[in-house]
């Protein structure tokens, strides 16, 4: 009798502790439910997770090579391949050939390919943008003065442009010297569009949440903490960043389409990844010869182009549309407006 009495109270104490949380979880999903293009973008947003989670079932890679390189199904002189014109959809290659490369192949993994693009530059830019804008909002004075400052000078400059000269710039090689250790870590093209994207994108966040901190850091409980003896880190990470961290969540999500479209444009233009890489605008930047064709047929080879930019067109849409309901999830402020 004593162990259930015992398990009883667990239970209906653990029923306690969640009742909250369970009440604003039915409150996410009725505020989702009831709009019908929240719906919609999340249905789109989950059609490329499951496409990213089953990519080597449905594109299976061949063995021992890198699965991110398009196979090449073109004609070589020894090890210099030589790019043919397109070929239309087939039942070998669904979605047809473009310059010897499989774009099925390229689409499918080309989402994977997204995603870590958004997941890193997002990561990346937000840690920094957080970092310090923490410092500069909490600090104040000078050291706000002069970190904002820093970030006008990449507000400056167009982002597109910007991004074009960080790539450019990066090094491919970094070397590394740790102590008695030396040891050199290498970027790829990928990798060196990722971070000059990041680059560009820390001052949007280190602004959000400064302005969220100076605005939180003089509500009552903050001076309360502050009174009763806490240290200032302390106040910053417990008490003050909690409560400041909603927009720039918001601000993650809703940018994640645009980091991808960003990225497209980049390597549409020749600086994303290299040849034959799983990449939706490298798949677009092959087909830029075969857009216009003999005026009799103009669109003999629309599906070079067409279908790799369905694929950019419906994963930036599922990501905006997601938007509005991302933020009511992330700011419990206005979930029950």
């Amino acid at each position: 009798m004593g162990s259930r009495s015992w398990l009883g109270e667990f239970k209906n104490e653990i029923g306690i502790r969640l009742q909250p949380t369970l009440i604003e979880l039915k409150i996410v999903v009725r505020r989702v439910r009831g709009d019908p293009l929240s719906l919609v973008g999340a249905m789109i947003v989950l059609f490329f997770v499951a496409v990213s989670l089953l990519t080597p079932l449905i594109a299976a890679p061949s063995p021992g090579v890198d699965p991110y390189i398009c196979p090449y199904d073109g004609p070589t002189i020894g090890e210099f391949k030589i790019y043919p014109p397109p070929s239309p959809p087939s039942s070998e290659h669904p979605f047809g050939t473009l310059e010897g490369f499989d774009i099925y192949y390229g689409c499918v993994w080309g989402t994977r390919t997204a995603f870590r693009i958004g997941f890193l530059v997002i990561f990346i830019a937000s840690a920094l943008g957080l970092f310090i804008g923490c410092v500069a909002g909490y600090h104040g004075g000078l050291v706000d003065e002069l970190l904002m400052r820093f970030a006008d000078i990449f507000f400056a400059f167009p982002g597109l442009l910007l991004a074009i000269v960080l790539v450019v710039a990066l090094p491919s090689v970094w070397p590394v010297n740790i102590g008695s250790m030396s040891f050199a870590v290498t970027l790829s093209q990928l990798d060196k569009l990722v971070l000059s994207l990041a680059l560009v994108g820390w001052p949007s966040y280190a602004r959000l949440i400064r302005g969220e901190i100076v605005k939180v850091k003089h509500e009552d409980y903050v001076e309360a903490a502050s009174a009763i003896g806490c240290s200032g880190t302390r106040v910053l990470v417990r008490h003050i960043l909690p409560n400041s961290m909603y927009p720039v969540v918001t601000m993650a999500f809703l940018n994640f389409g645009k980091i991808v479209l960003l990225a497209a444009t980049l390597s549409f233009l020749g600086f994303g990844s290299e040849k034959g890489y799983a990449d939706w605008a490298t798949m677009i930047s092959y087909s830029r010869s075969w857009i216009v064709t003999a005026p009799q047929d103009p669109f003999r080879f629309s599906y070079t182009w067409a279908i790799p930019s369905m694929f950019i067109f419906a994963f930036i849409l599922g990501w905006s549309l997601l938007g509005d309901a991302l933020r009511e999830i992330a700011d419990p402020t206005i979930r029950r407006m």
